[in-house]
């Protein structure tokens, strides 16, 4: 846990040095985010929404561990992509005193090992009598990421002879794409939702270990001293929540946008306002 707070807070002086700190007076909210699908497309909403309401919203882009460092810092005041109780328990543990969970915002949320459907092994128990086939690699995201560390487990739980590989999500989904396109075997550390799984056949392996636990929610976390200064921004985090149809639906439409983020999200909200009427 030590570890974890040391390098969560080396990486917040790094996020600091590159970001001014957050305004709390005023009409000014920074939202933290990672570059993952979820986070990304729910950070795009929310922020249209609140400049929408008056609010200047600045985004702070980061990995994961100087992101909670920051929300937890005050550098930051929201964070929309927290996973529990497995993916990010370790940071919630750590931050557990500087952050409050304002709410779930997406309930049946998943993280394993994901695989093509034409890939004929169904377990990650299987994986070692197909080392060949896959290269003996496992393509994951961003070290430090949850599922990172998952993956870092199951590799020793099932004694796989597999190397971990560290990319950025983007770099795997452009491999995962790759492998499919010429019918290859690949496994990726792969998470739900997401929109990779509108766009490809996949499925997750089986982990009879439980090592990447069951199912998952996303929860909104904010600074504790934030959750109490604005009254109004705080009930609209509070409401904001999502299903998996309406959060796909999202993912999908930013996938797509192809660099007109703003106006694929303003579509989105037309052809959902009664939702976004009941998180005001």
């Amino acid at each position: 846990m030590k570890k974890l707070f040391l390098f969560a807070l080396a990486a917040l002086l790094a996020f600091t040095a590159c970001n001014p700190g957050t305004q709390q007076n005023g009409k000014h909210i920074t939202i933290a985010y990672v570059n993952w699908a979820e986070g990304i497309a729910m950070t795009q909403l929310a922020k249209n929404i609140l400049e929408k309401k008056g609010y200047k919203v600045t985004l702070k882009n980061a990995d994961v561990a100087p992101v909670f460092a920051a929300v937890a810092g005050g550098d930051a005041d929201v964070f929309l992509d927290t996973w529990m109780p497995v993916t990010h328990q370790n940071y919630m543990e750590t931050f557990a005193q500087q952050v409050t969970v304002l709410n779930t915002n997406f309930e049946g949320a998943k993280i394993g090992l994901v695989v093509p459907d034409y890939v004929t092994i169904k377990s990650i128990e299987e994986l070692n009598g197909a080392k060949i086939k896959f290269g003996g690699n496992i393509v994951g995201i961003d070290a430090g990421a949850g599922i990172m560390n998952k993956a870092e487990a199951a590799v020793k739980e099932y004694a796989l002879d597999y190397r971990l590989q560290s990319s950025s999500e983007a770099a795997m989904m452009a491999t995962l794409k790759k492998s499919i396109d010429e019918k290859q075997p690949v496994v990726i550390t792969g998470w739900a939702p997401h929109w990779m799984f509108a766009r490809y056949q996949l499925r997750f392996l089986e982990d009879p270990k439980k090592v990447f636990g069951e199912t998952e929610k996303i929860q909104t976390i904010a600074n504790s001293q934030f959750s109490v200064s604005d009254t109004v921004a705080v009930n609209f985090f509070r409401n904001f929540r999502l299903n998996s149809e309406q959060l796909g639906s999202l993912m999908g439409a930013l996938a797509d946008a192809d660099g007109k983020e703003d106006a694929a999200v303003n579509d989105w909200i037309g052809k959902n306002e009664q939702l976004v009427k009941e998180w005001e």
